[in-house]
């Protein structure tokens, strides 16, 4: 079998991965999945102080990566990780609003977790994922995500905090965001955090840019910023407490990834077990490109799968199309300025969304795949990681800490197979 597909050409109602659309056909559904992409990438990195612009830029770059490393057989966008949310913020002590200070300590994390995360990959593809799912069951992965999402909380609740207009706008922005995932059409439920942005930005814009009750928006930045240009690149530091909190996120990334590459493999009717191990070395080696240069780490999108599912339009190729695309904006200096004017309310308001999101999202790993809590293996390993999770519980060994997510993650690793001990003889 040949390393790359051939892509035959059709014009079915169902696209499979190797085959490829009309390019009249195919340039509108790149642009679709950059669409569902956009929101969680631009709104992740403004939440950590990162430069949007060279998010997208490395979105785009491990999106290609991605599709060489899986010979083009895994349909994926690989956009900004909301995993990496909570240990940036602790191991640089960011305050929740302008640019990162400290970005070069969380960037040296990043590129350890990605270089553990390319690791995994490497054996996974020497040995199988039967390790993994072993190590990581669903109470696990479901315990260490729901944590990290609890985690987050006490950020989210000090970014809501403030006047009475800040705090009108960012719950406006949260309802807005919940309207269109409970009430929009399919189509525009994809896309939720970007609509819940653009409302939210243009309430700010018509209450204070246009009737002056509250603090406008300032387009100094954006008339200024040049049209075409690179974005701005910033080196890493490596500490060896921001990659003791950093590193774990590992973990997540693959319970999410495995969870991801299983889902395009029921809708596409294509068993795709065989990429797993390719396709958690392709996220790993993004993630540390990404984080060499200042960017977040990535991660494979269920926006774009959702996107797929609804369309029945699974081609490889409209990824690629879908990465040219960011790169091309990416390369705008007045398009990141654009990014950078968003309001502080707007962001708080996506903040409580996003952060909830994660927890909930993840705690739908328990309810898909009917882990028994009645179980006291996995109700006491759910419990102990959802307490030092949201606690932040941290251990401190001279110079060396390990926060809440690094002490939930080990702690749920290690008590379910503790409470492992004996079970198989007993049965």
């Amino acid at each position: 079998m040949a390393y790359f597909p051939t892509w035959r050409l059709t014009n079915n109602a169902t696209v499979l991965p190797d085959e490829r659309l009309p390019t009249s056909a195919a340039v509108p559904m790149g642009i679709q999945h950059l669409l569902a992409m956009s929101g969680s990438t631009i709104v992740a990195p403004l939440i950590m102080g990162f430069d949007p612009n060279v998010a997208v830029f490395f979105s785009g770059i491990g999106t290609l990566l991605f599709f060489f490393i899986t010979g083009g057989r895994v349909p994926s966008y690989l956009g900004s990780s909301f995993a990496f949310i909570a240990v940036v913020i602790a191991a640089t002590g960011y305050a929740g609003s302008g640019p990162n200070a400290n970005i070069g300590v969380a960037l040296g994390g990043i590129i350890a977790c990605g270089a553990i995360y390319a690791l995994i990959g490497l054996i996974v593809m020497g040995v199988g994922t039967g390790w993994v799912e072993k190590l990581m069951p669903p109470a696990v992965t479901g315990a260490i995500g729901v944590a990290i999402g609890l985690n987050l909380a006490p950020v989210a609740v000090n970014q809501l905090k403030g006047t009475g207009a800040h705090i009108t706008i960012a719950l406006l922005t949260v309802l807005c965001m919940a309207m269109i995932s409970a009430y929009g059409p399919r189509s525009t439920r994809r896309i939720a955090v970007l609509l819940a942005l653009v409302f939210g930005y243009l309430l700010v814009l018509i209450l204070g840019n246009g009737l002056g009750l509250i603090n406008g928006i300032d387009f100094a930045t954006v008339q200024n910023a040049a049209w075409f240009g690179l974005p701005h690149f910033t080196k890493p530091e490596f500490s060896w407490p921001a990659i003791a909190l950093i590193a774990p996120v590992a973990i997540v990334l693959v319970a999410e990834n495995l969870g991801h590459i299983k889902a395009l493999g029921s809708i596409t009717g294509q068993n795709m077990d065989r990429y797993i191990g390719r396709g958690f070395l392709g996220d790993g080696l993004a993630t540390m490109i990404s984080g060499s240069g200042g960017g977040t780490g990535v991660t494979t999108y269920a926006e774009n799968i959702g996107v797929m599912a609804m369309t029945k339009v699974y081609s490889t190729l409209v990824f690629v199309i879908a990465a040219v695309v960011a790169l091309a904006l990416s390369m705008s200096p007045k398009f990141g300025a654009v990014l950078q004017t968003i309001p502080a309310p707007v962001l708080a308001g996506l903040a409580v969304s996003v952060f909830g999101l994660i927890a909930s999202a993840m705690a739908r790993i328990w309810v898909v795949n009917k882990v028994d809590f009645s179980d006291p293996r996995n109700l006491f390993t759910v419990a102990v990681a959802l307490i030092f999770g949201a606690g932040d519980f941290t251990i401190t060994i001279g110079s060396f800490s390990l926060g809440g997510i690094g002490t939930s993650t080990f702690a749920a690793l290690i008590m379910y197979q503790l409470l492992g001990i004996g079970r198989r003889s007993e049965a």
